[in-house]
């Protein structure tokens, strides 16, 4: 029989580019929707809501597969839940849960943690929601995706000094952690997999600076040092998988790609 896979965050970033992949490799593709809609392009839509719990247990039903791909600055953890809940209630799905790179390792402990590094410890407790759940599972955890900083440096280069915090990062093309999240939607559960980093290191200011010149743009950088606890471990390399720097392409790569298209022509 043909595999269900549901697919939470399945209109975002990384769930535009999984969909197709996993109805490449055969199998049913089901994706949880907050709104109702027709299917298309060979998917299914089923409308729910993980915040409040609303069509969820229609959701998994018949899944053999839960690919949870949504997430956000908060409230990961509860939705983690909410979406487990219904999970073992249908059955015992697979369930596989894409995190970041450094999850365990920022310590978001007072407030202003929290309001810098909210990310992290949404991830994290949906890590430990998903690990601790009695269900087969499996986690992998990737750096930043070239989209999201593509997103964060323009809006800075827009500035008429542009801050850069003293962080590092180590992007990686979102396609391929989507390829590596249909491998392993494919496999059996496995636990906490190997991170998926990118090839290259980068300071914020240098992420910066190559999109002013990419662009043709020219702007004073200004470097700042975040405060709190987990903004230190972050400027430590906290975020940072070094020993695991198999994404294939550049930061500079992307760069060209994505200011090539039409739209940043």
């Amino acid at each position: 029989m043909t595999k269900t896979v549901l697919v939470t965050g399945g209109t975002g970033t990384l769930g535009k580019l999984v969909t197709p992949l996993l109805l490449e490799a055969g199998v049913h593709v089901r994706v949880l929707s907050r709104t109702a809609r027709e299917g298309a392009d060979g998917i299914e839509y089923v409308a729910g809501d993980l915040q409040t719990g609303e069509g969820v247990t229609a959701a998994v039903a018949g899944a053999d597969t839960i690919l949870h791909l949504a997430g956000g600055q908060k409230g990961d953890g509860e939705k983690a839940q909410t979406l487990v809940t219904a999970a073992k209630a249908a059955g015992a799905p697979h369930l596989i849960y894409i995190s970041v790179v450094g999850a365990e390792r920022v310590p978001v402990e007072s407030a202003l943690d929290r309001m810098v590094m909210g990310y992290m410890a949404s991830k994290r407790d949906a890590e430990l929601v998903v690990e601790q759940s009695g269900l087969p599972w499996t986690t992998l955890r990737a750096s930043q995706f070239h989209e999201l900083l593509f997103t964060m440096v323009s809006a800075m280069a827009k500035l008429p000094i542009a801050p850069a915090f003293n962080f590092r990062f180590q992007p990686i093309a979102a396609v391929e952690v989507a390829r590596r999240l249909v491998e392993l939607t494919l496999s059996e559960p496995a636990g906490l997999v190997p991170d998926i980093a990118g090839p290259s290191v980068y300071t914020m200011k240098e992420l910066v600076r190559s999109y002013l010149t990419a662009v043709g743009k020219k702007r004073p950088i200004i470097t700042l040092k975040a405060p709190g606890k987990a903004a230190r471990a972050y400027a430590a390399g906290a975020n940072l998988a070094l020993d695991r720097a198999v994404g294939k392409q550049t930061w500079e790569e992307f760069l060209s790609t994505k200011l090539a298209t039409p739209t940043h022509a």
